[in-house]
C-alpha cells in the first residue's frame, strides 16, 4: 500500500468537535476501503492568505495515511461533496515523517520563547547596515540647493 499526507481545511464556523468528527468520518472511509491512518495533527485555526468562500480563516488538519489509491480517492469525492471542507491536498511519500510535522515544531518553538515574534534577530529598523563602501558621506540639506515650495492644488488637499 502506498503512503500519503494529506491536509484538508475546514471552515472557520466549525466548532473544534465537529472537526474531529470531520477526521473521524474520514478515517472511517479509509478503513472501510482497506487503508490505515496514523499520525492525526491539528493545527488549530490559521489565517488564509486569500478569502476562500467568504473564509478569511480555516481549521488545518494533517493526516498520514497508508491506504490503496481507491481509499483515497474516496476519500477525496466525499471531501468534494462536503460543504465543511473548503481546500484538500494528499501528496505520496516515500515515507512518513518521524515525530511532530514542521508546523507544530514552529508553534512549540514560539511558545518556548514566551510569544516574542522576534526573538532574538533585530527589528527592522535596528539592523546594523555595515561599512558604506567608498560611498561619499551625506552633506547636509544645503549642499543640495534651494528646495521648491509646494504647488497648492485647489481646495487645500495634498
Amino acid at each position: 500500500m502506498a503512503l500519503y499526507e494529506h491536509v484538508f481545511l475546514a471552515r472557520q464556523d466549525l466548532s473544534s468537535q465537529q472537526v474531529d468528527a470531520l477526521v473521524e468520518s474520514y478515517k472511517g472511509v479509509i478503513e472501510a476501503n482497506g487503508g490505515s491512518i496514523g499520525r492525526v495533527e491539528n493545527w488549530g485555526l490559521k489565517s488564509l492568505t486569500y478569502r476562500i468562500n467568504k473564509n478569511r480563516k480555516a481549521y488545518y488538519t494533517l493526516m498520514d495515511i497508508t491506504a490503496p489509491a481507491a481509499a483515497i480517492q474516496e476519500m477525496e469525492r466525499q471531501m468534494g461533496l462536503s460543504e465543511d471542507v473548503l481546500r484538500f491536498m494528499t501528496v505520496r511519500v516515500e515515507k512518513h515523517e518521524e515525530g511532530v510535522s514542521a508546523m507544530m515544531q514552529k508553534r512549540e518553538e514560539r511558545s518556548e520563547r514566551g510569544g516574542d515574534r522576534f526573538g532574538d534577530r533585530p527589528r527592522f529598523g535596528d539592523r546594523d547596515r555595515g561599512d558604506r563602501g567608498d560611498r561619499p558621506p551625506r552633506g547636509d540639506r544645503e549642499d543640495r540647493g534651494p528646495r521648491r515650495p509646494r504647488e497648492q492644488s485647489e481646495g487645500g488637499a495634498h
